[in-house]
């Protein structure tokens, strides 16, 4: 029987999932306004699966994420005003101005970057893992990837690896059914990703990415057994991005998916649905809405207020 979760962290993950939607469209407002140039993969729809895996971690366990992970900074504690600043490609952002949206990290709650290479966090996320076991650390580390990633060769290497040497990492795999622009099904002839971690001798569990509470459940106990030094788990969550790959378009344009399939995911609403199991009355959810409300607005006019790096620290703290 699977425990009980306490209602006030229930609270907690709703919030968050909320900051993480309202942060997602003011960008992607701001994208379509002209004032954001950087290009933004917005992970409006996919809040459930961030927010319950990243409730399941400590604050110095490792995430890894992709292109697109505003989500996945947020739900691990990431400041929204460095990542706005970021966003607009300023000093005072996050990567100090030289990542924009898809370069962020914040290792100071345990984000140590977002490759937006596809499948290039999972490796990554291997040799952290393999660094904490060595060190005796028993930090956690969590690889986000999309659909797509499970194309790379360096997937199954990566899988493979981790539980020859029972690494202490969690796989999560953000099933959006598309890459990029190509449904799943035309990129894999079994679209089972879960199933893929049977051949490496590691447990592989499909849940719904948009049941937060399914969500974080299924990764306590991936973490707990990662923590415990019996090895990795493939965790496939299906869920599905109400935007297009990139921008703030909806891509019903391109003739890429129908209005039908999408108005199909947004009726299954990650939020509404724990909405509705907490019961949340009008005023709460107002109460709750004008407080996030309030810190993206102080975070958007940080953003704008602060400068671009100068050319003088344009090289510093990169590889060169």
């Amino acid at each position: 029987m699977k425990e009980k979760i306490p209602k006030n962290l229930l609270k907690k993950m709703y919030e968050a999932m909320l900051l993480i939607r309202r942060f997602e469209e003011r960008v992607g407002d701001l994208v379509l306004a002209g004032e954001i140039k950087t290009p933004c993969h917005l992970y409006i729809g996919e809040e459930a699966v961030a927010t319950g895996v990243c409730f399941a971690l400590k604050r110095n366990d490792y995430i890894f994420g992709t292109h697109r992970s505003h989500g996945h900074y947020i739900a691990k504690g990431g400041d929204i005003k460095k990542l706005m600043a970021e966003i607009f490609c300023r000093a005072t952002g996050c990567s100090k101005g030289k990542g924009g949206s898809m370069h962020i990290i914040a290792p100071e709650v345990g984000l140590l970057g977002t490759p937006p290479i596809v499948a290039a966090s999972i490796p990554i996320a291997v040799g952290a893992a393999l660094s904490s076991k060595i060190r005796g650390e028993k930090r956690v580390a969590v690889s986000f990837f999309g659909d797509g990633a499970t194309n790379e060769g360096v997937f199954y290497e990566s899988l493979n690896f981790a539980s020859l040497k029972k690494l202490p990492v969690v796989f999560i795999c953000e099933n959006n059914f598309y890459s990029t622009h190509l449904p799943i099904a035309e990129t894999l002839a079994d679209t089972n990703i879960a199933k893929k971690a049977e051949g490496f001798g590691l447990p592989g569990i499909q849940v719904d990415g948009n049941d937060v509470i399914k969500v974080y459940q299924t990764a306590k106990k991936a973490v707990e057994r990662a923590r415990q030094g019996k090895g990795p788990t493939l965790i496939e969550c299906q869920t599905y991005r109400w935007r297009g790959h990139v921008g703030a378009s909806d891509d019903l344009d391109k003739r890429l998916r129908s209005k039908k399939e999408l108005d199909s995911w947004m009726e299954k609403c990650p939020i509404k649905r724990l909405e509705k199991i907490l019961k949340i009355k009008d005023l709460e959810k107002e109460k709750i809405s004008k407080k996030i409300e309030k810190e993206i607005q102080g975070a958007t006019i940080f953003a704008k207020k602060s400068r671009y790096p100068r050319k003088k620290e344009l090289l510093k703290e990169v590889f060169k």
